[in-house]
């Protein structure tokens, strides 16, 4: 740990600073367009106005500590090795591979979609609409993506998330080999896709400079901040080996997070439900660093909404979340499988945190994990509406099926 503390207060604190620096001028340039245009700006002002009051500092200081440390930290790391691992993987010999093996598409589409992120997912959704595998597999692939939710669960509990992909799998093949037999839907594919992400040459300059911020912003901490949660994770003195205080690494991890945060904002355009709910860079960074960055800090953000939705209702209105929605009973799997119907990973990875937490069941998690599409559902009604649909509807029904089975078998 103090080779880790050497190496942040030498050549590396110079970098990091730049990045600051860069980053705060990039704010104060585009000030007054992003204040008009960028929604993903209203979480980090928020939290900056948490700040302010003495009531919320001690509270948004260790949420943001804490969602760093024992959360971006460990997912940065996920996220690094998983795509270093996938990097030579084609989505042309995949779909070249379904299209040569239609008996086994709706397996494989299964267990691409089990992949942690919505990376399989599209893949499908992309070959579907080019008449390449058929629409069960879309239904298979949706229903056992779980999105980026799945890189939060296999940093927190890497049991549960494996146990929550067999079961998503085996439902997303069942589910797809029934709707071939029965309904195996053709669409009829328009040209809409990718409209709604044109933004204005200012506004996607600030991304490619955001992006770029990012990828070094994590290239310096990622490693350093790893140590620190690794040691915070083993109940570690690490303040004691840092030779600083608690409050200082709890200011650190604070500062670190809101870092993270205002890159993510500034990252996407922030101009619609799309843009909020999912990294909407088109087309996806070409180098590991920068889809790990990106990843990273849209899950962080999610998680710190959570995070702070906890706290601060019982430091404002006194409410206990976990202890309500536990009263909600077997009306709580509805609820999250429902939340899993809407598009982009952003709710689903609230619902996980709240799992994680202990205010949802695992029932409930299962059941937002099958119901959930991801990202990849917003391609899907860009290119077909109708196709988009259905497969919600029937990725559904098996999420039903197995939240409300776990719900009164076990729980």
């Amino acid at each position: 740990m103090d080779t880790v503390s050497h190496t942040t207060k030498s050549g590396k604190t110079v970098a990091w600073y730049k990045c600051l620096s860069s980053l705060s001028n990039t704010l104060s340039q585009n000030r007054v367009y992003l204040h008009v245009t960028n929604k993903r700006l209203l979480l980090p002002l928020f939290i900056i106005a948490l700040f302010t009051y003495d009531r919320t500092r001690a509270v948004a200081l260790s949420v943001l500590s804490d969602a760093f440390f024992q959360v971006a930290a460990f997912v940065y790391a996920s996220l690094a090795l998983y795509y270093i691992a996938t990097l030579r993987i084609s989505a042309e010999a995949i779909g070249n591979y379904m299209k040569m093996h239609p008996v086994h598409e709706v397996g494989l589409s299964a267990l691409l979609g089990a992949l942690p992120g919505c990376g399989g997912a599209i893949i499908v959704v992309t070959q579907y609409t080019r008449g390449v595998t058929s629409f069960g597999a879309v239904v298979a692939v949706l229903t056992s993506t779980m999105g980026d939710a799945a890189f939060l669960l296999l940093a927190q509990a890497p049991l549960d998330a494996l146990t929550v992909m067999a079961v998503s799998v085996t439902a997303g093949a069942m589910t797809g080999l029934v709707v071939n037999k029965f309904h195996n839907y053709r669409a009829t594919v328009t040209n809409s896709m990718h409209q709604h992400s044109r933004n204005g040459d200012k506004s996607k300059a600030t991304s490619l400079r955001a992006i770029s911020l990012s990828k070094m912003f994590w290239t310096i901490v990622g490693l350093p901040s790893l140590a620190i949660a690794l040691g915070l994770a083993f109940q570690l003195p690490v303040h004691s080996y840092l030779s600083i205080s608690e409050s200082t690494l709890t200011l650190i991890g604070a500062a670190l997070c809101i870092s993270s945060l205002g890159l993510w904002s500034l990252c996407g355009s922030g101009s619609g439900y799309a843009s909020i709910t999912k990294e909407d860079v088109i087309p996806p960074p070409p180098k590991w660093q920068e889809k790990a960055a990106l990843d990273t800090q849209f899950v962080l953000a999610w998680v710190v909404l959570a995070f702070l939705m906890f706290e601060l209702s019982v430091v404002w209105f006194g409410l206990d979340i976990a202890g309500l929605l536990q009263l909600m009973g077997p009306g709580l799997v509805g609820l999250a499988i429902v939340i899993g119907l809407l598009p982009g990973c952003g709710p689903q990875i609230l619902v996980t945190s709240l799992y994680l937490n202990g205010a949802v069941p695992f029932s409930a998690q299962l059941g937002n994990a099958i119901s959930n599409d991801g990202d990849a559902l917003f391609p899907a009604i860009a290119l077909s509406p109708k196709a988009a649909l259905i497969a919600t509807v029937y990725s559904a029904i098996p999420a039903f099926l197995v939240g409300y089975g776990y719900w009164y078998l076990f729980e």
